[in-house]
């Protein structure tokens, strides 16, 4: 059914959704960005479906953007480049609205866009040792449209520890940032997991829904105009000459001019 996920639910109605490019380290491009999309509104419609756990085959959960794709965004005019970051914010926004509980099961590091996904999960455990960024500006670019839903996951002053400086941090620092739960070995990863999903299954289906809903309403709220200002400053950076000089770099492989 899906060329870049792999689905399947459970006899307890636990669905269970990989990212399944694990020779791409699971980056995002347009495919997978559309099916990731349209799996969250199966999972959303299905009465039989309680949990959804989110995760990832081979090593890494989320590379980011896939590198084609970004060849693409370079030869592509505004308007192409801004649907393309509105079909990104509107599989995030899938996502982060899905009337299920969300588990995020993070078996390996996670950038840029994977990030964002980390960051629409209700709740999330990591491996020890993975390791995280927000790379984008390395490149000339900003974490735009995933943005909002960093912001609202960490709080605009532990994002500010990492939005800009494409630093990258381990685990244990994503647990301090808010974006992961807590951490556990590899060994321990499925029984956490499991620990996670239990307390669902004796709960009323459509009163957590209500309760998530309730939860997004009354926290930090993304408005359409967030989301337009997003997708506004990504199309601001990629027509700008960082971008340019900052991808080129990227593909030959040396350090753009500003790299010290």
């Amino acid at each position: 059914m899906f060329e870049t996920l792999e689905m399947e639910t459970d006899t307890r109605g636990v669905a269970w959704l990989y990212l399944n490019r694990p020779n791409k380290h699971n980056a995002l491009d347009a495919r997978m960005i559309a099916e990731l999309r349209t799996a969250a509104a199966q999972l959303g419609a299905d009465p039989a479906v309680r949990v959804v756990v989110l995760g990832a085959r081979g090593k890494s959960f989320c590379a980011g953007g896939d590198l084609d794709w970004m060849r693409a965004q370079m030869q592509a005019d505004g308007a192409t480049r801004a649907n393309s970051a509105r079909a990104l914010a509107e599989m995030l926004g899938a996502l982060n609205s899905l009337p299920k509980p969300l588990i995020g099961r993070v078996q390996g590091q996670a950038f840029g866009g994977g990030i964002g996904m980390m960051a629409v999960c209700d709740v999330a455990i990591g491996v020890e040792g993975a390791c995280f960024g927000l790379t984008e500006t390395r490149l000339g670019l900003i974490p735009a449209t995933i943005g909002p839903y960093v912001l609202a996951r960490m709080g605009a002053a532990m994002a500010r520890r990492v939005f800009m400086s494409a630093r990258i941090f381990e685990a244990a620092e994503a647990v301090t940032l808010g974006l992961l739960a807590r951490t556990t070995p590899p060994e321990g990863l499925d029984s956490a997991i499991e620990a996670e999903i239990l307390p669902y299954l004796s709960c009323a289906p459509e009163a957590v829904a209500r309760a998530k809903a309730l939860a997004r309403h009354l926290g930090a709220g993304i408005s359409p105009q967030d989301i337009d200002h997003s997708i506004a400053e990504l199309v601001a950076c990629w027509d700008g000459e960082e971008a340019r000089e900052g991808i080129d770099a990227f593909f030959a492989r040396r350090k753009p001019s500003w790299a010290k």
